[in-house]
């Protein structure tokens, strides 16, 4: 059988102060406050001790805030960063190689760094550009690394440049790799029987 635990009416709950003796409360100390993590070290009779030195107080506070952008950013969260976005930001980086006739402005700050807050989105076409500018549900892929993979003009293109890259590479006027023809073929028959 199961035992009913009888619980007991009251509870008690301590208000733990942060600020020095004499000093106001206002709005942001409070709500820091609810944001501190308690490890179980630091715990003394299950109760959390602040630290006294206010060094360490505001170190333990700003350890625990949340990671965000700012004010001026509508405290944008930094996402976590997975490998799908991780390709999505390389080829962001990497625009102008894919498209050589459009030019882009310089990224601005270090661009072999991934930023740290951003946002994805969706594009939703208006109900004017039915026809002229928008995707299919065939063209429509989750990562824009599956979208620019099923273009085909960039399909040609990729092809197009990686035969350049292989004719540039290829040693030149070396005899051995010339495609004669069938010359060659009866050159090697005439060896054979002499």
């Amino acid at each position: 059988m199961r035992e009913n635990k009888s619980e007991i009416g009251l509870t008690w709950c301590p208000k733990i102060s942060f600020t020095q003796n004499g000093s106001k409360k206002t709005a942001s100390t409070l709500k820091i406050q609810d944001s501190v993590w308690k490890p179980e070290t630091q715990l003394v009779d299950g109760l959390f001790v602040p630290p006294r030195d206010p060094q360490k107080l505001n170190k333990l506070l700003r350890k625990n805030a949340k990671d965000t952008s700012g004010k001026s950013w509508f405290d944008m969260p930094a996402p976590t960063i997975t490998p799908e976005l991780k390709a999505d930001l390389e080829i962001l980086r990497l625009r102008s190689v894919i498209d050589p006739k459009q030019h882009f402005k310089k990224a601005v700050g270090n661009s072999k760094t991934l930023p740290k807050y951003f946002q994805v989105g969706t594009v939703i076409e208006p109900a004017s550009e039915y026809f002229s500018g928008r995707l299919t549900k065939k063209e429509r892929k989750p990562t824009l690394a599956d979208e620019l993979l099923s273009d085909p003009t960039f399909k040609a293109y990729k092809k197009r440049k990686i035969v350049e890259i292989h004719e540039s590479r290829r040693p030149r006027d070396v005899e051995k790799w010339k495609i004669k023809g069938r010359q060659t073929l009866k050159r090697a028959k005439q060896r054979r029987e002499h």
